[in-house]
């Protein structure tokens, strides 16, 4: 698998995320329940408060740009600034956000839901397709850099 193809798929694993986060905000709090945002979010969602659509807005944009970035390393959209140094960033965070679950498991007694696995595994998948991309197109990567195809 090339690092272009990793790279275009962790783009679009993020858009869909960024996506999915704006139909919560118009599913409501019945979505906001099902998707992991807590009770409280849903509770004032349903109050008709706007915390939880702002909240939800700015996560739906980090992981619009985050898309950007990895079409941007695939080279199909123009060079963005610090790429590389956003490519590490952004796959440390999904990695560490998919990877929490082990320690969480291994040392507290907290419980964790369906929804809670479920997500860490998804964001391992994007984390992992974010590293692995960016490692096989670390050369093209660097400033300067003119980015092919391969």
């Amino acid at each position: 698998m090339s690092g272009r193809f990793l790279l275009i798929v962790g783009g679009w694993l993020s858009g869909a995320a960024a996506l999915l986060h704006l139909a919560v905000i118009i599913g409501g709090p019945d979505w906001y329940r099902f998707f992991g945002a807590g009770e409280e979010m849903a509770r004032m969602a349903a109050r008709g408060d706007s915390y939880p659509a702002i909240v939800t807005i700015f996560i739906a944009s980090i992981l619009a740009i985050w898309a950007a970035y990895a079409f941007s390393g695939a080279g199909l959209i123009r060079r963005l600034p610090l790429l590389r140094t956003g490519l590490i960033a952004i796959s440390a965070i999904y990695l560490l956000r998919g990877l929490i679950l082990i320690p969480i498991l291994l040392f507290t007694a907290t419980p964790i839901g369906q929804f809670g696995i479920w997500s860490s595994l998804i964001v391992l998948v994007y984390g992992v397709a974010y590293a692995a991309g960016t490692w096989l197109r670390w050369p093209l990567l660097a400033p300067g850099t003119e980015q092919s195809a391969s």
